[in-house]
C-alpha cells in the first residue's frame, strides 16, 4: 500500500503566504494522523519540501521513529512566473482540465506521477491538495484537475499490483478552504 496524506491545516492560505507552517488545529490533525499511520506498518516516509507538509510528517517521524525523506517532486503545484494573482490563477486551473495547464504545470504533473509510480510498497507521502488530486485523477482516468476535495490530514490509499497502482480508497473529503 501507498498512503497519500494531505498536510494539516496551514496557518495561512495559499494566496496569503508562499510557505506557511501549520496552524494550532493543523498540529492537532498531524498528531491524529500520525497515530493512525503508525498502525499501518509503514517502512518509507517522504514529504514535500513545503513547511506544512514537513511539519505534518515530522509528527509522524517523532512518534514512529521513522526518518522522513524530502522529495521535491511531491511538492505543491508550481505557479508560472508571469502569474500576478496566484489565487485567481489557481481557481481557474482547479476548474479546468490537465490538458489546459501551462507547460510548467504539465512538467510538474509528469514528475509527480513518475515518482509515485516508482515508490515501494508501505510508503507514506505527505503532500498537497492538488498533488493528491493529480494522482487520484490519473489512476481513475479523470482529465479534470479537481476530482475530489481531500480534507486536511486525510489518508488516500493506493495499492500496487505488479507495475500498476490502483486507487483503494480516497481520503476523507470535506469542504475545505483551499484558497
Amino acid at each position: 500500500m501507498i498512503y497519500l496524506v494531505r498536510h494539516g491545516e496551514a496557518a495561512a492560505s495559499w494566496g496569503e503566504h508562499p510557505d506557511p507552517g501549520l496552524s494550532e488545529k493543523g498540529d492537532i490533525q498531524a498528531e491524529a494522523v500520525a497515530k493512525r499511520l503508525i498502525a499501518l506498518e509503514i517502512s518509507n516516509a517522504i514529504s514535500s519540501p513545503m513547511t506544512r507538509c514537513q511539519e505534518t510528517a515530522a509528527v509522524y517521524g517523532e512518534l514512529s521513529g521513522a526518518p522522513i525523506t524530502i522529495e521535491p517532486s511531491v511538492t505543491e503545484i508550481p505557479t508560472p512566473s508571469d502569474v500576478e494573482d496566484r489565487r485567481t490563477w489557481l481557481r481557474a486551473l482547479m476548474a479546468g482540465e490537465w490538458s489546459e495547464a501551462p507547460d510548467l504545470v504539465q512538467a510538474w504533473h509528469r514528475d509527480l506521477l513518475s515518482t509515485i509510480q516508482t515508490l515501494p510498497d508501505k510508503t507514506v507521502v505527505f503532500s498537497h491538495f492538488i498533488a493528491i488530486n493529480a494522482i487520484v485523477g490519473h489512476l481513475s482516468g479523470a482529465t479534470s484537475v479537481t476530482v475530489f476535495r481531500p480534507n486536511y490530514c486525510s489518508v488516500t490509499t493506493l495499492e500496487r499490483q505488479g507495475e500498476d497502482l490502483t486507487l483503494v480508497e480516497q481520503g476523507d473529503s470535506l469542504d475545505t478552504r483551499v484558497l
